[in-house]
């Protein structure tokens, strides 16, 4: 059996580039899936410890998933693991204040992006497609849980779909060898709060986590290693909550 190939989607940094890390160190062979910052990427490639490859898609784009998926099969060879990590978090408000643009952006990025890479992603591993099996993490937000009302409920919604998602596709595809799961992170120390519009987010709401401080991306990155892996072999259409206790 070769070496296991696995996609992160959003690895250009934080959680996603992390995790990109840790697979490789793992054992896996790595593509680090990114929208933009090409450079960023190929930074974490040259990083990793063993194989890997950088991929563009903006994973809102039904025929940029289909182009970065066949790119992967091409240079890296058959799918073994998905993690749907790439995401976006617009500047805080309150539902009023948010119009259709910016929530066709969220969606689009959180919840059509994750629906399009599954798909990609079980078209290759399913048994029932003639696949070897496989495991697919989602990457969602305690948000979803609670709300995020007065900043990002279209963030928090999109999250809430994607735990719909995890659990509707896992009941789907149980039975031919692909195992669907999710982590849901709190408050972490990743950039995405300051591209969002509120750099100071997590320095704010420090005292509301009830372990004292953010969690880190590496923190984030041990559970999806061990949801993809086979210490988890009989889990599945599950959440591990990251979030501080909160």
């Amino acid at each position: 059996m070769g070496q296991p190939v696995a996609l992160v989607t959003g690895a250009a940094r934080g959680i996603g580039a992390a995790t990109a890390r840790l697979l490789a160190e793992s054992g896996y062979a790595v593509a680090v899936g990114y929208h933009a910052d090409r450079a960023a990427a190929e930074e974490v490639v040259d990083g990793l410890a063993g194989s890997g490859i950088a991929v563009r898609a903006d994973v809102g784009s039904e025929d940029d998933v289909v182009r970065m998926f066949a790119d992967v099969d091409d240079r890296l060879g058959p799918l073994s693991a998905l993690v749907n990590n790439a995401g976006v978090l617009e500047g805080g408000g309150r539902v009023e204040r948010i119009d259709g643009a910016r929530l066709r952006r969220v969606l689009d990025a959180n919840v059509v992006g994750p629906f399009l890479c599954s798909r990609e992603a079980v078209r290759r591993m399913s048994t029932a497609h003639g696949g070897g099996g496989g495991a697919i993490v989602n990457v969602s937000s305690a948000a979803s849980r609670l709300g995020s009302a007065g900043e990002y409920v279209d963030y928090a919604a999109s999250k809430g779909a994607l735990d719909t998602l995890t659990t509707g596709l896992s009941l789907e595809v149980a039975a031919e060898g692909i195992r669907v799961n999710a982590v849901r992170p709190g408050f972490i120390e990743t950039g995405i709060h300051a591209r969002g519009g509120d750099p100071d987010r997590l320095a704010r709401l420090t005292p509301a986590i009830p372990l004292g401080r953010p969690g880190r991306p590496s923190e984030v990155a041990e559970a999806v290693l061990w949801l993809l892996s086979d210490r988890a072999s009989y889990v599945t259409g599950s959440f591990i909550d990251i979030a501080g206790g909160r």
